[in-house]
């Protein structure tokens, strides 16, 4: 456990900059997020939204990339890595610029499962991430984030506000 905080402080000592002087809120869904174990990616993917997971938080011994959906009830699909897998299903894309969105679907690959799901673009532009169970919601915050792409290929990431 300590090696986990410890590389997550290292990640964001050296990736993400911290920005106290910004005042910039976040005022579309679109764009990265850093979740609670990861980044995604929310954009539009063929006339939906959708939210593509670009970074698993990890300890240091382990590659983000071997990280499998391991947890998934299609048992097809536990041997393909969480990265690249899309979060978000029946969100159409055309409500982008809208600070609430309902009735969608949302996966949690830490479960397998796929939960209805409402989206909520708060006032200070963080983005309130849904999940629901036969009327139980429970929710993630999800912090707005602005990913460069550096002259080496590298990309770093910086909280927007």
């Amino acid at each position: 456990m300590a090696n986990y905080v410890l590389k997550n402080l290292l990640f964001f000592s050296l990736f993400v900059i911290p920005s106290f002087i910004k005042a910039e809120v976040q005022k579309t869904m679109e764009g990265y997020w850093l979740t609670s174990q990861s980044i995604v990616q929310v954009k539009n993917c063929n006339k939906n939204l959708c939210a593509t997971i670009e970074h698993i938080f990890v300890d240091d011994d382990i590659d983000p990339k071997s990280i499998k959906d391991s947890n998934n009830k299609k048992r097809s699909l536990r041997s393909r890595p969480l990265i690249g897998v899309n979060l978000l299903k029946e969100f159409p894309s055309y409500t982008l610029d809208k600070n609430e969105l309902k009735n969608g679907k949302i996966y949690d690959p830490g479960r397998g499962r796929i939960f209805k799901s409402n989206l909520y673009l708060l006032d200070d532009g963080t983005l309130k991430v849904e999940g629901c169970l036969m009327g139980i919601c429970d929710h993630e915050i999800w912090q707005p984030l602005v990913v460069t792409v550096n002259a080496d290929g590298t990309r770093s990431a910086e909280p927007l506000n």
